[in-house]
């Protein structure tokens, strides 16, 4: 017999890990897959930011805690991951948000930065992803991978934005995504991205203060800037068994700017 709608969108018994999950986004999405009754395993860089972030989500009545780790280097993924099966026992839901972000003309981009983008950006998400699925998913057979990409990664930015090598990274998690996908398949695991617009975090603030919030709202179409719950509901549907049947696909939550063509 076919469930109903709310027992598809049901995460309770399931657990979940989401990387830069201490602020932004990533807290915007914790929030929401513990609203559905998971269990909340956040990581990011710095322990107080997450203590402050798990106390929030306790707070509303969500089962979290908290690892901190860099996800750009190697040996703090294996840990992170180790870590997380040890205390969670199992692993259901991966989100891949941990993120960096450079500006500077390509012409002059420091390689060091490229590197330190690429490798949270995008090699990051492939090494968690890897240890997570070879120590938990792959032998049970299930599990859900979702990967932030970004409008960035569809393409190219106005004269004034330079942020060559994010946007190649997000347009790389992309990809990434539709390959882990068509791959993992096999296994029950399914692999999505979200891409999501400009929205008021600590990552994007820089760009919205230089060119302005009402300035950037009004190139999309339904003029406004991404808000505290725009992620949660596309959140819950890759992770839930509400989106089984979807895999190594991307949307836009960017409300519309990137179907808008011409400039």
């Amino acid at each position: 017999m076919a469930r109903t709608i709310q027992q598809l969108f049901d995460l309770s018994g399931k657990s979940a890990l989401i990387t830069g999950g201490s602020r932004g986004l990533g807290l915007q999405m914790a929030h929401a897959l513990g609203e559905a009754g998971a269990r909340i395993m956040l990581s990011a860089r710095k322990a107080p930011e997450l203590e402050q972030a798990c106390a929030e989500l306790q707070a509303a009545g969500i089962d979290a805690r908290w690892i901190a780790a860099d996800c750009a280097r190697d040996d703090e993924i294996a840990r992170l991951a180790s870590e997380t099966l040890q205390r969670m026992g199992e692993l259901d839901i991966l989100v891949n948000n941990a993120g960096a972000a450079w500006g500077a003309p390509a012409e002059d981009h420091p390689i060091a930065a490229w590197d330190k983008v690429m490798n949270l950006n995008i090699r990051g998400y492939f090494l968690l992803s890897q240890a997570i699925a070879k120590q938990s998913m792959i032998a049970r057979r299930s599990g859900r991978i979702i990967n932030i990409a970004s409008i960035t990664g569809l393409g190219g930015n106005p004269p004034e934005m330079n942020t060559i090598a994010y946007n190649t990274s997000k347009g790389a998690a992309i990809n990434f995504t539709r390959a882990l996908g068509a791959e993992w398949g096999k296994y029950n695991i399914t692999v999505n991205a979200i891409c999501p617009g400009f929205f008021p975090t600590k990552l994007s603030q820089g760009a919205i203060d230089a060119f302005g919030h009402e300035a950037m709202a009004s190139h999309a179409p339904l003029q406004r800037l991404g808000d505290d719950e725009d992620l949660k509901g596309l959140c819950l549907l890759f992770a839930s068994d509400a989106g089984k049947h979807i895999t190594g696909q991307w949307l836009a939550v960017d409300g519309g700017v990137s179907v808008v063509t011409g400039g």
